[in-house]
């Protein structure tokens, strides 16, 4: 009927409710959607934003899915060779979504100084090296150049190493290496630091070393450019194992591959679970959500209960004036919704571009600022499930209605 649909777009006005207390109500209702919807956007922005840090982090050190002899799966340091005269190197074409991949070997070491010493594990890298994610992480001069003809001694080391071993940029040191007959005198080999980095990983930041593969080459007698492993990088994190499955599948039967997931599997589980915390954040937040619009909701009745008794005389039935009450609560989610998104969105902007807010414990989850990420769909599905599960929620509340009756509603009055 033309009326109801009249009635209903007055009474969705402030001006119309008689009752302060309504009113005050319906604003706290509203206020609670809104900031309902800013919690929830910035615990999906926080949580994936830090499992997305995190496996970038992860994925620089360790490319996203390895390949290597089957005896070098299990080792952080090359055991045996690999030829790098394959296929698939250096253009990996045989499988689509492979962004890149480059040939890598480590060695065990000890830095030795007359303070102190330190275990480190040297990565060595070639002209191939994608270091693009490494200009985030260096603090203090430049990369190692590892592009010349002839080996160099540059390396790139973190700051955690140096502040332990207490060098600086331009210091050089000596490192030691033992071979594979321990009997034998250890390999020895000058560095000169040239780049100081930090990733906030302590796993890695703590031992990992970056030198020329050339240098590992030598000392391991590995003949004709043999490497130690394959790194692969894809173009969508998510769908590494299904290249894990495909990459191997058509690479020599002497080669096997390890997903970093596997590799770390620790670290994946753990932030894995910071879905289950997203989405208990979600659901605790849209129930207390939807209860305070019950609450509003039961409170516009009681206010409008002389209409209600009006509407009924004049033939109205329970249904088109409970859709009434209805259209107005869904205005008023909508409202809450619209105030929650620029006040989340504009939070979470500020924090991805300033970065005001971090972490007391940056050891703890390895980055010092809180990172955010969010998704388009992320924003569009979490406003319509909200609005579409607090409407559902009012349905049984706005039952009430039925039991008004037109005598007593206007005798209420």
């Amino acid at each position: 009927m033309n009326y109801e649909f009249f009635i209903a777009k007055r009474i969705i006005k402030a001006k119309q409710y008689k009752s302060s207390v309504s009113a005050t109500i319906i604003k706290i209702a509203i206020a609670a959607i809104a900031i309902g919807i800013v919690m929830m956007m910035v615990a999906i922005a926080t949580g994936m934003g830090l499992q997305k840090t995190i496996q970038e982090k992860v994925s620089t050190f360790n490319g996203h899915i390895q390949i290597s002899t089957f005896d070098n799966n299990d080792s952080e340091v090359s055991l045996l060779p690999v030829d790098p005269n394959q296929e698939f190197y250096p253009n990996f074409t045989q499988v689509e979504g492979i962004k890149h991949i480059q040939a890598v070997a480590t060695k065990a070491g000890i830095i030795r100084t007359e303070k102190t010493f330190e275990g480190v594990l040297v990565k060595g890298v070639g002209a191939d090296y994608d270091w693009t994610s490494f200009e985030d992480f260096l603090k203090e001069g430049r990369l190692p150049n590892v592009t010349e003809k002839r080996e160099n001694k540059e390396v790139l080391i973190s700051r955690y190493l140096a502040r332990r071993l207490e060098f600086k940029l331009g210091d050089t040191f000596k490192a030691l290496f033992l071979k594979e007959n321990t009997s034998e005198i250890p390999n020895e080999r000058t560095f000169e630091i040239v780049g100081i980095y930090e990733s906030g990983f302590q796993k890695f930041d703590e031992n990992v070393l970056f030198a020329d593969i050339r240098h590992i080459q030598r000392m391991n007698r590995w003949k004709n450019g043999e490497i130690g492993n394959f790194e692969v990088f894809l173009d969508d994190f998510e769908t590494i194992q299904q290249k894990d499955d495909e990459i191997y599948s058509v690479i020599p039967p002497n080669l096997d591959t390890q997903s970093v997931i596997s590799k770390f599997p620790f670290i994946f589980e753990w932030i894995s679970l910071f879905d289950v915390n997203i989405f208990l954040i979600i659901g605790i937040i849209i129930i207390v959500g939807g209860i305070n619009m019950i609450t509003a909701l039961l409170v516009l009745i009681l206010d409008r209960t002389p209409m209600i008794g009006i509407l009924k005389s004049l033939g109205s039935n329970n249904w088109s004036i409970r859709k009434i009450f209805l259209y107005n609560a869904t205005y008023l989610i909508a409202i809450g919704l619209v105030v929650g998104n620029v006040l989340g969105i504009g939070l979470i902007w500020a924090q991805r571009t300033f970065g005001f807010l971090k972490f007391p414990n940056p050891e703890q989850y390895h980055t010092a600022i809180i990172p955010t990420h969010i998704e388009l769909w992320h924003i569009i599905a979490l406003n319509i499930g909200t609005l579409v599960l607090c409407v559902l929620m009012l349905i049984l509340p706005s039952y009430i209605i039925t039991k008004i009756t037109p005598v007593k509603a206007i005798k209420f009055q």
